[in-house]
């Protein structure tokens, strides 16, 4: 399969990303504008049909509402325990994913909005490839335009980069 060029350069496009220590765990900080309204972004983030466009977390309801939720790569893949903590739309999502914390931030911009994704986990070593999956799945996000594009996870991700990211991440974290 042909790679989608359009894709590939939002993927590789601006990302801040840092990563953040509390007292027990680490957090993966990312920041990236879009040219998305923040309503239309909150849809992207919230909407299981338009979240299976750009996200490796596909949850069997809304995330519109606090509660549990299951949450899939793929429709065959074993299920993830997750759960709504908080909803304040269309600005804030808190989600448990498992054992991570996940929350995402929508501030409108002049152009568009600002998404911050704030990832907390356990396993410091982990930061360099969630840091590489979530730019892929972000840039794909931000190519969102309404037309059939590939949704970009699992191995596909290999053609659009990731293990470079993953590396670049790696080398400048440590």
């Amino acid at each position: 399969m042909a790679r989608d060029e359009v894709v590939f350069s939002e993927i590789h496009g601006p990302l801040d990303a840092v990563v953040e220590r509390d007292e027990t765990r680490w957090t993966l900080v990312l920041r990236r504008a879009f040219r998305h309204d923040a309503k239309r972004l909150w849809e992207m983030l919230v909407d299981p049909a338009r979240l299976r466009k750009w996200s490796p977390i596909v949850p069997d309801r809304p995330l519109t509402s606090v509660g549990p939720a299951t949450c899939r790569e793929n429709p065959d893949d074993a299920p993830n325990d997750a759960e709504v903590l908080l909803v304040d739309p269309p600005h804030v999502l808190v989600h448990r994913w498992g054992t991570d914390l996940m929350r995402w931030t929508v501030t409108p911009s002049d152009d568009g909005c600002v998404l911050e994704l704030r990832q907390t986990f356990d396993d410091r070593s982990m930061a360099p490839a969630y840091a590489a999956g979530w730019q892929v799945c972000l840039g794909r996000l931000a190519a969102e335009d309404d037309t059939d594009r590939e949704r970009v996870t699992g191995p596909r991700a290999l053609d659009y980069g990731w293990p470079d990211l993953r590396d670049s991440y790696e080398s400048g974290w440590s």
